[in-house]
């Protein structure tokens, strides 16, 4: 598993997907809402955390349509599917390259975003430890979405209609944990639902993923 996990991470650098674009295109998000909705300090601390989450959100779609789809082009996901680590080892290992190269590094930039939005510093920690727990499980669920459209060319609009609702539940419990913390009320709740989306994705999707991987390549 370290050595696919050390091979993706090279991949998506090499490739143009690694954190650097993610950061980007978080960036002209977040920067670009609030020459939308006005300069209002009260309304844009309001929105703040929602916005923060649907841009980190956004961007660990980006490639997503990659993850599996650049292996099955030459050949090394046959490889892979017939190698002694099992294929839900793979699946997770490279979904763990995904988060590496684009949620860590947008957990770790978000509380510095989140000065466009007038978040004072006590908020900041529960960003971070919502995105913490919460951009797992975007990068699993991905993963099992990717998984769905191997087979499929030009599938990365499909890849996107299919995973979206399945980033909802963490989407609300990832913003409204932010938004407790920074009224002063118990975030405990939201970020219990948080994790236990995150384990839950982590225990099942890679086996769903491994199951759908082994249909595309019949």
């Amino acid at each position: 598993m370290i050595a696919v996990l050390v091979r993706d991470l090279r991949l998506s650098i090499r490739s143009g997907g690694g954190f650097g674009l993610a950061l980007a295109f978080f960036l002209i998000v977040v920067t670009l809402v609030p020459f939308g909705v006005g300069p209002e300090a009260a309304v844009l601390a309001r929105i703040g955390p929602g916005i923060l989450w649907v841009a980190a959100l956004l961007a660990c779609l980006l490639s997503l349509d990659r993850l599996f789809a650049t292996d099955a082009e030459d050949g090394a996901l046959d490889l892979l599917a017939t190698a002694p680590l099992p294929l839900e080892g793979v699946v997770a290992a490279k979904a763990l390259a995904h988060w590496i190269v684009t949620g860590l590094p947008l957990t770790l930039a978000a509380p510095v975003f989140g000065l466009l939005y007038d978040l004072p510093p006590p908020v900041w920690g529960w960003l971070l430890g919502s995105l913490a727990l919460g951009t797992p499980a975007l990068s699993v669920i991905g993963a099992f979405g990717a998984a769905l459209t191997v087979g499929l060319k030009r599938g990365g609009l499909l890849l996107s209609l299919l995973v979206l609702p399945l980033y909802v539940p963490t989407l609300i419990f990832g913003a409204e944990a932010v938004r407790r913390g920074a009224d002063g009320l118990p975030a405990a709740t939201p970020l219990l639902m948080l994790g236990g989306i995150t384990l839950g994705a982590a225990a099942l999707l890679p086996f769903a993923a491994a199951a759908a991987i082994r249909v595309n390549l019949r």
